[in-house]
């Protein structure tokens, strides 16, 4: 019996820090002391997309952005249709993404590589125009050197081969539109999608929580450091607007 309530009281403290960490990380900023900057004069927008566990990043499909994106380019995946408005990318732990298109196909050993340590995988879907005002979108206006670095911290994060291509995983894709890449890095509990896609935001300049694990903290913790309020875009260039 002293056993049993020693195994509860440690996993009740183990349950007791892990929100405590939750919190902190959303609570406190990264970076730490706010930038002073001007509103970007010229700005251009990034989608940030979540659902209960994930977010991924969705850049416009302008010509620069597409020249960049060529990378992707291979024999059966081609960035090319006009009707193409953003190009949806995300990071993810390889095993979870590849083996479960759905939660109905969830299998215990994606699950525990999840949890643990997993090879990383880059997800990419090219989609046409979206509403953007709708719940689990919001519109992140910033200036064109603050773009260039989220979208350069993004390519960063694709594999390539000798000839400077992104590694296509062949016969991997949830339809026939999205493909999945090989990724630098490796995926864990503690480091995973999320913690990916804040990365991504801050070297745009952005602040967030310092550690955001779920895509609900590190909404707020954006919203939050940057200063949005309804349409003004705040001087790290971050806007909530839904137009």
């Amino acid at each position: 019996m002293r056993i049993l309530r020693i195994v509860g009281t440690s996993i009740a403290a183990a349950l007791v820090a892990a929100v405590l960490l939750f919190v902190a990380g959303a609570l406190i900023p990264r970076s730490f002391f706010a930038q002073t900057a001007s509103p970007p004069l010229a700005g251009r927008t990034v989608l940030l997309l979540s659902n209960p566990i994930h977010t991924d990043i969705a850049f416009p499909a302008d010509p620069d952005v597409m020249a960049r994106l060529s990378i992707l380019n291979g024999e059966n995946f081609q960035l090319t249709d006009p009707r193409i408005a953003w190009i949806v990318v995300g990071w993810g732990g390889r095993s979870f993404y590849l083996e479960t298109p759905t939660w109905a196909e969830l299998k215990f050993m994606p699950l525990m590589r999840g949890l643990t340590l997993d090879r990383s995988t880059m997800h990419v879907e090219p989609i046409g125009v979206v509403n953007t005002d709708q719940p689990g979108i919001e519109r992140l206006t910033v200036g064109p050197e603050a773009f260039e670095a989220m979208l350069a911290h993004m390519l960063g994060s694709f594999r390539l081969n000798a000839e400077g291509k992104a590694m296509m995983i062949e016969g991997a894709g949830y339809g026939l539109n999205d493909r999945f890449f090989e990724a630098n890095g490796y995926f864990t509990a503690l480091l995973g999608c999320n913690t990916w896609t804040g990365a991504v935001l801050r070297a745009g300049g952005l602040r967030t929580g310092a550690w955001n694990p779920l895509p609900q903290s590190l909404v707020w913790s954006l919203k939050r450091y940057n200063n949005a309020t309804g349409d003004q875009i705040s001087p790290l260039g971050f806007s909530a607007s839904n137009p």
